[in-house]
């Protein structure tokens, strides 16, 4: 997996991560964002390898998903790129990010 799609799917689940289980949020996180291995995190959880790639897989596609749905991370892309007042272009994201 390329380093650009996984910035791209943590940049997801920054945005939609509410809309995720529990569980969901748990296993992706150790993957992505502390670089655990599905070994390792089967362990953790007292789950087979197996089943934390399938889990993580299914995160992957929900968060992709959401995105095909409510577009947040290109809207947020498009005003990042906006010539603006870096002050105003802040409390807009905040606003889209609530």
């Amino acid at each position: 997996m390329g380093l650009e799609k996984n910035i791209y799917l943590a940049d997801l689940y920054d945005i939609y991560q509410n809309l995720l289980t529990e569980k969901q949020k748990k296993y992706f996180y150790d993957y992505y964002f502390l670089d655990l291995s599905l070994a390792e995190i089967a362990e953790t959880y007292n789950l087979s390898r197996n089943a934390i790639f399938d889990q993580i897989k299914h995160t992957e596609n929900k968060l992709i998903e959401f995105e095909e749905s409510l577009a947040l991370y290109a809207k947020i892309k498009k005003i990042e790129d906006l010539n603006i007042e870096e002050g105003l272009k802040n409390k807009i994201l905040d606003i889209i990010k609530e």
